[in-house]
Order: structure tokens, then C-alpha cells, then sequence
């Protein structure tokens, strides 16, 4: 099948896709790596006045960060160009990223985090619209699939190699795997090219954004969002509910629940002819079903299993919403999109945490929170049911 759209004059072949891929790992990267040397780091700090607060910020500040500057990196690629934008905040993301391996205050390393979150703003928004630019049809539902399942599986080996360094180097170790964005930069450079057509449609402005569609399929990325983080960041309490569980277990808990985001995200390109509502509300009745049996499990299997099921919808849910928005964006547009997509997905991986304490401050249970969550999404399903009459394919045949 020839991939190439109708906005380049190259051709896009696999290559191109998997160093996109590789440099969406990226954003991913800086809080996965992290994780296990929050410890170090809190022990390390343990002097400085509101550490158990200032260190887990260190490491989510740059979720925030990507949602917060995620729209202007689109716009700024509509305007300017992918190409050399990515390049750039590669480069930035691996000196920014490096240098808290030689800092020694909290609050300075917090102010790269800060820089580091909005060359993560850039890298993930272009990369995504590059796919865009480059694909169509089944080759993009492809990509964006393979993006969403790379980032989970490299959950799995960031993870375990960020705790490697940790052992071996210390607290500052995992911020040596930052340097791994410049051979990506690089290859960027010497394989990449800019889609052209895209660069005279972005002077010319031929096309206006599809706000009014668009906009429902944002919130809805916001709340697929709010669901995937909840177990991500919660998965060892949530574990807790039915007894201890060892930091070991946790960790393989968390690698199958990731194995089971990428394996929804391998399903959904597998569903051809399917709509986007009706892959809507088949992710959010897994999740819905997950959510239950978190909610009232009795045994740490059920818990895992339920978890799976729910991070199985979910990876049904990422690739869905991404290809349904790149399918409505012209071309002019859609670094805007993208970036507002981005945006929104990780303004849900930064408030998840905020919201489910908060919840669960007045529902007074971590059960009745993930309870609420599944009845939410069970509604979210049945609104996505009630639109299925007339719906279009989204998965091409």
C-alpha cells in the first residue's frame, strides 16, 4: 500500500515511523525513569521543608509542563515547521535532562524539570503530527497504534533500567538515560524530512480549526486520561486494598498492566470497519468492568486481573481518540490539534492523583472513588452507544 499522503513529496515508509515512535518514548521517559529512585531522593532531601511534597512534584512537574505549552508547540509547528523543531528540543530534552545529575539542591532540579517538561511539550505534539503529516488511512491507525503500545512496553524496560542506575550510580543515575534523545535527534536529522505542502498551507490558512468537533473528542481524551493515570499512579494502593504487597509485586503488576495497554492498542487496529463511538464504548465498558473489580475484589488476583481488563480498554481508548482527532484536522492545523491533544491527555496524567485524593477526602474510600470512576465511564459508554446509529468507520477495512 503506498502510505505517502497527499502533503509531502517524499514517501513515508517504516523507518520514519519508528523514530517517531522512538521520540515519543521520550516524554514518557522522564517520569518512568524516575520512579525508582523517588526513595533516594526523598531520603537525600529529607532536610529541605516539605520534601514529601517537593520531590514528587520534581517528578510530575513535567506532565504539567506538557500540558500547558503542548497547544502553543502546535501552533508554533503549524507556523515554523516539524522538522527542525523536533530536532531542537531533542537536543534541549538531553542537556536539560542531564543536568540534574550534577545538581545538589531540590529546588534547582524542580527548575529543569520545568524546562524539560516544555521540550517534552514539543517533542511528543510533533512527533504526532509528523505521523499525521506522513500516514493516512490504515498506515496512520497503525502508527499511532504502535506509538501508544511502544510507550507502555518501554514503560517496562525504563523502569527496570532506571532502577539499575539508581543501584549502581545513585539517586542521580536514572538522569543519564536523558542522553538517549540525541542519537534519536540525530537520526531525526538524517532521516526525517519536512512535508512540504504543509509548510505553504500553514502561510496560506486555507482551512479553519474544526472546533466544534473537535472539542467534544477532547473532553473525552481528559477523562480517558483521568482513568488510565488513576491506575498508573495508584496502582500500588489500590493493590493495598486487599493486603500487603511488596514493591516487587507491584512492579509485575504494573508491567502486565502496561502489557495490557498495548495489547488494547494492537486490538484496536484489528477492528476494521469499526467507528468511533462504538471503540469508545467498548474501552469504556472494559474499563468500566476493570473498575468494579478493583472496587470490590477480595483477593490480589481478581485486583490484577481487573486492572488488566481496565488498562486493555484503555489502550483500546489513546489510539482511538488520537486517530478520530488526526482524521478530522487539515493539514494547516493539525500541529494545533495535535497540541491540544497532547495537552489534554497529560493534563489527565498530572490531575489524576489530585482528583482521586480529593474524592476520596469526601466518598471517605479509595473503593467508593473507583466505584464512581466506573460508574462515569459506564455512563461515557452509553452516551458513545447512543451515537453509534449513522457513525462512520474510523478503522479502515
Amino acid at each position: 500500500m503506498n502510505t505517502t499522503p497527499p502533503n509531502t513529496s517524499q514517501t513515508a515508509q517504516t523507518r520514519h515511523g519508528v523514530i517517531l515512535t522512538l521520540a515519543a518514548v521520550m516524554p514518557a521517559m522522564a517520569i518512568i525513569s524516575l520512579v525508582p529512585v523517588l526513595p533516594l531522593l526523598t531520603q537525600e532531601f529529607a532536610s529541605v521543608e516539605g520534601v514529601e511534597f517537593l520531590v514528587p512534584i520534581a517528578m510530575t512537574i513535567p506532565a504539567l509542563c506538557v500540558a500547558l505549552f503542548s497547544p502553543i508547540a502546535g501552533l508554533l509547528s503549524d507556523k515554523t515547521g516539524r522538522k527542525s523543531l523536533l530536532i531542537m528540543s531533542l537536543i534541549i530534552y538531553a542537556v536539560i535532562g542531564l543536568v540534574p545529575f550534577f545538581l545538589t539542591e531540590l529546588p534547582h532540579i524542580i527548575m529543569t524539570r520545568v524546562v524539560l517538561g516544555i521540550a517534552e511539550a514539543v517533542i511528543m505534539t510533533v512527533a504526532t503530527a509528523l505521523i499525521g503529516d506522513y500516514f493516512q488511512g490504515k498506515a496512520r491507525e497503525r502508527w499511532v497504534a504502535i506509538q501508544i503500545a511502544s510507550v507502555s512496553l518501554s514503560a517496562i524496560i525504563l523502569i527496570a533500567v532506571g532502577g539499575l542506575l539508581g543501584e549502581v550510580l545513585g539517586s542521580r543515575g536514572p538522569f543519564l538515560l536523558y542522553l538517549l534523545a540525541l542519537p534519536i535527534a540525530l537520526l531525526c536529522a538524517i532521516v526525517l524530512f519536512e512535508p512540504v505542502k504543509h509548510l505553504r498551507t500553514a502561510v496560506s490558512h486555507s482551512a479553519k480549526f474544526p472546533i466544534k468537533t473537535v472539542l467534544p473528542l477532547l473532553f473525552t481524551t481528559l477523562f480517558v486520561g483521568l482513568i488510565f493515570y488513576t491506575i498508573i499512579v495508584k496502582l500500588g494502593v489500590i493493590l493495598q486494598l486487599v493486603g500487603d504487597v511488596s514493591p516487587a509485586v507491584i512492579g509485575g503488576i504494573g508491567a502486565a498492566a502496561n502489557i495490557g495497554v498495548a495489547l488494547g492498542s494492537v486490538t484496536f487496529s484489528k477492528l476494521k470497519g469499526a467507528s468511533g463511538p462504538k471503540l469508545v464504548c467498548i474501552g469504556l465498558l472494559l474499563a468500566t468492568l476493570g473498575y468494579v473489580g478493583a472496587s470490590l475484589s477480595i483477593s490480589l488476583l481478581v485486583t490484577s486481573a481487573s486492572l488488566f481488563v481496565a488498562c486493555f480498554g484503555c489502550g483500546m481508548l489513546l489510539p482511538t481518540m488520537l486517530t478520530w482527532i488526526l482524521s478530522l484536522l487539515p493539514d494547516n492545523v493539525r500541529g494545533r490539534g495535535t497540541g491540544l491533544w497532547t495537552g489534554v491527555f497529560f493534563f489527565g496524567q498530572f490531575a489524576a492523583p489530585i482528583a482521586v485524593a480529593a474524592l476520596q477526602n469526601k466518598m471517605g474510600s479509595l473503593e467508593a472513588v473507583l466505584m464512581l470512576i466506573a460508574g462515569l465511564s459506564l455512563i461515557g459508554a452509553a452516551i458513545a452507544a447512543s451515537r453509534l446509529k449513522g457513525a462512520k468507520g474510523l478503522v479502515s477495512h
